[in-house]
C-alpha cells in the first residue's frame, strides 16, 4: 500500500437515507397509509386553517384513545384468526361498572380495576363460547354483542347513564400534561394509548407469546404440532382484548363524567375492526401489526376531525368509514390471493 493510500482518510459507510429510515420505522407495508394520511391532511388544510392549531391536533390525539385501545386488542384477536364484534358492548358494560364503583365506593382506582376486570370476564366468556362450544367467532361475538349490551342496560339503574362527579376520574379522560400558555398539553388518554400500544408492539414483535399469536393465525395445525396450546392462547388473547375494551369504557366514563351503557351502539367495534384491517391485517389471520393499526386509527381520527371542521354531517362519516372497511378487506383479500398465486408458481417451478 502506498503512502498516499495510507494517508487517505477512511470514509465511514453511509447510513440509510431518510426514506429508508421512514420505511424501517413504519414498515414498508404501511407506507400506503402514511401517503393516504398526507394526502388527506393536505386536502383538509386547503379547506380550513384550523387543522394545524395545537389545540385541534391534541383533540385528534384525545379522540384516538378509545378506538385505539380497542384496536390494540382487536389486532391480537384478528392476527390469531379470530374476530370480536362485542368489544363496543364490553366497553359499555365497563363504563357502567366503573361509574357504579366510583359513585358507591368513592375510589377511582377501584373503578378502573373493576371496569377492566369486567372486560376480562366478558372476554373469557367469548373465548369459552368459541373454544368449548366450537362456535364460529363471528357468530359467537355477534351474539354476545347483543347480550353484553343488554347486560350494560340491566346494570345501569333504569337503563340510564350514571352521573359521576369525580375530578380524578375526569382527569383520565380530559386531563392534559405538559400544559403551557402556548401549548394545550398532551391528553392523558392519548398518553395511555401510546403506552399500551408500545407494550403491545413489543409483545407482538419480540416475545414468544407474540410469535405464537402469528403462528396460531397463520397455520393453526403447525402451531399445535409445535406445542402451542391454542385453547389457552385464545383465552389469553380474548382476555387481553376484553381488558383493553374495558379500559376504553373507563376512558368513556372519564370523558363524559357518566357511565354510558349505550357505548356499544356508537360503532366502536366498526371503527376498531376497520382500523385493524386498514393496518394490513387479514381475515384469515397470521398478519397484522400494532404500528399499522395505530396509523389506521390516526387516519380515521383525522378523517372524522376534518369532516367535523368542514361541517360534514355525521351520517356521511359513517358512510365513509363503512366504505373504508370494505376497501381494506378487499385489498387484504387481493394481497392474500396474490401471495398464494406466487407460492403456487414457486412450487410449480420446484423452488
Amino acid at each position: 500500500m502506498s503512502i498516499t493510500e495510507q494517508a487517505a482518510p477512511q470514509m465511514a459507510p453511509e447510513g440509510p437515507g431518510l426514506f429508508k429510515r421512514i420505511t424501517n420505522a413504519v414498515g414498508a407495508e404501511n407506507l400506503s397509509l402514511v401517503i393516504a394520511l398526507i394526502i388527506m391532511v393536505a386536502l383538509i388544510t386547503t379547506q380550513t386553517e384550523f387543522f394545524f392549531s395545537p389545540r385541534n391536533l391534541m383533540n385528534i390525539g384525545q379522540n384516538m384513545a378509545v378506538v385505539g385501545l380497542i384496536a390494540v386488542g382487536m389486532t391480537l384477536v384478528i392476527v390469531s384468526a379470530g374476530l370480536d364484534i362485542s368489544v363496543g358492548s364490553i366497553a359499555g358494560c365497563a363504563s357502567v361498572v366503573c361509574a357504579l364503583t366510583v359513585t358507591q365506593m368513592g375510589t377511582v382506582i377501584g373503578g378502573v380495576a373493576f371496569g377492566m376486570g369486567i372486560g376480562v370476564v366478558l372476554g373469557l366468556i367469548n373465548a369459552t363460547i368459541i373454544s368449548i362450544l366450537r362456535v364460529n367467532p363471528v357468530v359467537a361475538t355477534l351474539a354476545t354483542f347483543s347480550a353484553f349490551r343488554g347486560v350494560a342496560f340491566l346494570i345501569a339503574p333504569g337503563g340510564r347513564p350514571i352521573g359521576v362527579l369525580d375530578q380524578n376520574l375526569a382527569w383520565l379522560g380530559s386531563g392534559r400534561l405538559f400544559q403551557t400558555e402556548t401549548f394545550p398539553g398532551l391528553p392523558v388518554a392519548f398518553i395511555i394509548l401510546i403506552i399500551v400500544a408500545c407494550v403491545a408492539h413489543f409483545v407482538m414483535s419480540s416475545t414468544v407469546f407474540g410469535r405464537s399469536i402469528y403462528s396460531m393465525g397463520g397455520n393453526p395445525v403447525a402451531a399445535r404440532l409445535a406445542g402451542i396450546n391454542l385453547t389457552r392462547m385464545r383465552y389469553a388473547i380474548y382476555a387481553i382484548s376484553g381488558a383493553l375494551s374495558g379500559l376504553a369504557g373507563v376512558i368513556v366514563t372519564a370523558r363524559t363524567s357518566s357511565g354510558q351503557p349505550a357505548s356499544g351502539t356508537q360503532g366502536l367495534e366498526l371503527e376498531a375492526i376497520t382500523a385493524v384491517f386498514l393496518g394490513g391485517a387479514l381475515m384469515a389471520g397470521g398478519k397484522g401489526t400494532i404500528v399499522g393499526s395505530m396509523l389506521a386509527v390516526l387516519l380515521l381520527a383525522t378523517l372524522s376531525n376534518g369532516m367535523n371542521l368542514l361541517g360534514i354531517a355525521t351520517f356521511y362519516q359513517l358512510v365513509a368509514k363503512g366504505l373504508l372497511l370494505v376497501l381494506a378487506v378487499a385489498i387484504g383479500q387481493w394481497r392474500l390471493a396474490r401471495a398464494e398465486k406466487q407460492q403456487s408458481k414457486l412450487a410449480a417451478a420446484g423452488k
